[in-house]
């Protein structure tokens, strides 16, 4: 037996121990520009959040600034002006996992579905997602989603259709997994407070949990990221480098294992304080003026 470095690299990341912050924007943006599987975007602009409206004209700008990085892009929601989202990007040559957000008004719930529905019927989704970390909000009972899945599955038949939550669920929900076509997973080393040198592990562990869960269906990871501010999380700590060497391992690992990956998140997102704590508004590759932060 020899010395493999690229199987090494796919198992424990490359090595960056004392690189310069400088040397990993380097690799960051070299990464960058050799395009990554998918960014996760929701265009509020800062004072704005859920709720409010987008316009085309600020989902068009933020279109284009990441157009020349990826071939995906994945949504949350199918009304309020993200409806236009897929729209635009199909437009722009790029492919689309348009998400409906299910919560637990019911009225909304609706609204979101048949946006999702006719959107797809129209020839602007690649993957539809029904929902986004219902279970792990528990906003809806498991029969409820399950309704909302089949719904959407008996209208169009010929998109694939899954459910988007954090990868453990799909051990938990066997029923939702099974009626899912694609399994999206949701990994985050971070929030479980897990330490930066053994994240790529981790996150391996988490994707192969889903897969096995998924049986053989196709696995996305729908979300990764980590924060480059804000309180640590036991040991997962937030800094530059921490977001530049995870972002590094991430997309190393993605592209020499062909893992398909949708990046958490395009741009950092001031409302997102409320729900997660000062970690929330620090998780995009772009900051919130729309500037590269590396």
């Amino acid at each position: 037996m020899s010395f493999n470095a690229e199987k090494v690299l796919a198992l424990a990341g490359r090595d960056l121990q004392g690189l310069s912050k400088e040397e990993l924007a380097k690799s960051f943006r070299e990464l960058l520009q050799d395009g990554l599987y998918g960014f996760c975007i929701s265009p509020y602009e800062e004072g704005q959040q859920p709720g409010d409206t987008l316009t085309e004209k600020q989902i068009r700008r933020r279109l284009e600034i990441l157009r020349p990085y990826t071939k995906w892009i994945r949504t949350f929601s199918c009304t309020e002006g993200n409806d236009l989202i897929p729209i635009i990007a199909k437009e722009m040559g790029m492919k689309t996992l348009v998400g409906a957000w299910l919560g637990t008004d019911d009225q909304i719930n609706q609204a979101e579905v048949d946006g999702l529905i006719r959107l797809a019927k129209e020839g602007y989704v690649d993957i539809a997602a029904v929902g986004n970390e219902v279970m792990y909000r528990k906003d809806l009972t498991e029969d409820q989603l399950l309704d909302f899945i089949r719904k959407v599955k008996a209208e169009i038949p010929k998109i694939p259709v899954g459910y988007v939550d954090a990868y453990y669920e799909f051990e938990l929900k066997p029923r939702i997994t099974d009626l899912c076509d694609v399994i999206l997973a949701n990994c985050y080393p971070y929030w479980e407070g897990c330490a930066l040198d053994y994240s790529l592990l981790y996150i391996k562990d988490m994707y192969n949990r889903a897969k096995k869960a998924g049986n053989g269906k196709p696995v996305l990871i729908t979300e990764t990221g980590w924060p480059s501010q804000g309180s640590p999380l036991y040991g997962a700590i937030p800094s530059d480098e921490n977001f530049l060497k995870y972002f590094i391992n991430i997309q190393t690992w993605s592209k020499l294992d062909n893992i398909p990956v949708f990046y958490f998140s395009s741009f950092d997102e001031s409302w997102k304080v409320g729900t997660e704590g000062d970690v929330g508004a620090y998780w995009g590759i772009w900051d919130k003026d729309e500037k590269l932060k590396y």
